[in-house]
Formats: structure tokens, sequence, C-alpha cells
């Protein structure tokens, strides 16, 4: 595929478009709207599916990169990368404000939702996210530097429609939490060995 280094290309789409929104070629901000959350079912009870996200469809294998920016201060703040098969099948995974600190995640939604969360290691306020898919396996990693890539996750994502790739947002507790997205690279999956760190 071609790789696509712009937030801004004509197949762009939203899932959710928030009130306040900077959109250009290299960069996007985001300001969120008030209570807006990706969860199914486990655990708490309900369903939303109202968080912000912005992105392009995509067939088969892909890489997805993308640095963020943000100050991660109320309860469940949280911004990064977002796949989406429909509302029931669908993954994301970042920063998520939990526990008194911000804290590095994913969430794996097969009609119903899980959550692994740790210790983020760096400095959250800017961070980088990566996600390949491979012969329906989905590899997540993240980078405090852009420069060394540790995993996050890997799961099973089987099917070759065409899916929703792109970045994510959202504040279940509040309004207002801003996220930069910059860095933007979309495009054939890299063929590293699942513990290179590059």
């Amino acid at each position: 595929m071609q790789t696509i280094k712009t937030f801004t290309a004509g197949d762009h789409r939203w899932i959710n478009r928030p009130a306040v929104v900077e959109q250009q070629a290299d960069r996007l901000v985001v300001t969120t709207d008030a209570n807006t959350d990706f969860w199914l079912k486990t655990y708490y009870g309900f369903s939303r599916h109202s968080g912000h996200a912005c992105g392009y469809a995509v067939n088969g294998d892909f890489t997805l990169q993308v640095k963020i920016r943000a100050d991660f201060r109320q309860l469940y703040d949280q911004a990064g990368i977002f796949i989406r098969d429909d509302e029931q099948h669908w993954v994301k995974a970042g920063i998520e404000f939990n526990d008194g600190a911000p804290a590095i995640g994913c969430v794996v939604t097969r009609e119903f939702s899980d959550w692994s969360t740790g210790i983020f290691p760096g400095d959250a306020r800017q961070f980088w996210m990566r996600v390949t898919l491979i012969d329906e396996a989905l590899r997540i990693q993240y980078s405090c530097d852009g420069v060394s890539w540790p995993l996050l996750r890997l799961a099973p994502w089987p099917g070759n429609a065409a899916r929703f790739v792109g970045v994510m947002c959202c504040s279940p507790e509040r309004q207002g939490l801003e996220v930069e997205f910059s860095e933007l690279q979309l495009g054939d999956p890299l063929q590293k060995a699942l513990h290179d760190l590059s």
C-alpha cells in the first residue's frame, strides 16, 4: 500500500468527530468532548462508543506509527491508536490515566472488552505508538523516545475485510483533554522479528 503521512488525505474518516479539532497535514490536535469513551460490557456493564477517532480504511496487513502528546490528569483520560472492524470488534492502545498516574495499556474487544495495563516507564506527556497487523496477528508496541519499541500486546486479529486504522482519544470523566498527534506513518507492515526493538 502507498504510505500515508498526512491527517488530511481525501479519504480520511472520523468516528465521532469532536466539536474542537485542528486538522493539518502534519498534525492533528483534538480537544475531547465530555464523557467520551470506547468500552464494551466487561465489569462495568455499560457499552460506550463515543470516543473520538480519526483514520483510514485499510485492506490487509499494515503498520501504523504515530507520536502523541497530551497532559493526562483526570481518571481515564486516554489517547493512542485505534483499530476497528465494527462496534463489537476493535482495539485501542496507548496511555490511560488511572490509579493516580498515566499508565500504558491496551483494550482488545471481541464482543467484550478486556484491559491490560501497566506502569509507563517514561514521560507520558510525549510518547509513540506502533501497531502492525501481519498474518492475522496484531503486534502493538510503544516507545518513550521513538527509537526503542518494547512489545505491549500480541493478539490474534482474523479477517481481511477493510477496517478502520487510526488514532483515538477519550475523556470519560470530563471534557477538554487536548491531544496532539504527529509523525503519522501508515503503510506496508514492518517485517521485523517479534523481539526486535527497533
